[in-house]
């Protein structure tokens, strides 16, 4: 995870996706980005680890110049050696810094208002829109006619939410399929803004709980 300001374009970002680059990241692993804003945080994560090399190769040479080691030819060769490390790890930088600007600057020509939907929705509505991002199917009962509407995690969706969430355009479902066999339920563009905007108050105490005998939600991916 980032530390706060580790970038001087953090605050930058901050601004165009409207929330902590922290935030960001976290809902990246997680799968909820839209493709410019997944590319926005492959690009800052690069230039994170190139400004960490940066850090690292100018406290190795302050300690190799600070008193701490005999001066003598070892010393020469490795203050020799980590100049240049330091001047090839600054070169990585700032072409990893031209790259973040570069997909920076098409996420703030594109950057959608707080409320790009137009929707205002419940915190319960809102969990079940994050419930249905990590995959969802709608499926009937043979036997009883019955709708359910089940997510990866094993939360259920009443169909009635999926109704609303449908008629607001931020789901949509797969008619290719027959409701028997299962229809998968997508987010919309707008879903997924909806989505990586800000949250209502709220939310995290409201989220559906996975019904008895699930598996547990999937564990987001690894940082990398």
């Amino acid at each position: 995870m980032p530390l706060k300001a580790l970038t001087d374009l953090d605050h930058r970002i901050e601004a165009a996706v409207g929330r902590s680059v922290d935030a960001l990241w976290e809902q990246c692993d997680r799968g909820l980005l839209d493709e410019p804003h997944t590319r926005l945080v492959e690009a800052h994560r690069a230039l994170v680890q190139a400004v960490t090399g940066v850090t690292f190769y100018r406290t190795l040479l302050g300690r190799l110049v600070g008193g701490e080691f005999p001066v003598d030819q070892a010393l020469f060769d490795r203050i020799d050696r980590t100049v240049g490390q330091l001047e090839e790890a600054a070169g990585t930088r700032d072409e990893a810094h031209k790259a973040t600007v570069a997909v920076l600057e098409r996420v703030e020509a594109d950057a959608p208002r707080e409320n790009p939907a137009g929707v205002e929705l419940s915190a319960p509505d809102f969990a079940a829109l994050l419930a249905i991002a990590r995959g969802a199917h709608l499926r009937q009962h043979l036997l009883t006619g019955q709708l359910s509407v089940v997510t990866a995690s094993g939360t259920r969706v009443p169909p009635s939410v999926l109704d609303r969430l449908e008629g607001s355009g931020l789901v949509e479902r797969d008619a290719s399929h027959p409701v028997v066999a299962g229809q998968r339920v997508t987010l919309t563009d707008a879903g997924r803004t909806t989505l990586t905007g800000r949250r209502p108050t709220g939310v995290a105490a409201t989220a559906p709980s996975p019904r008895a005998g699930a598996w547990p939600p999937t564990s987001p991916r690894a940082r990398k």
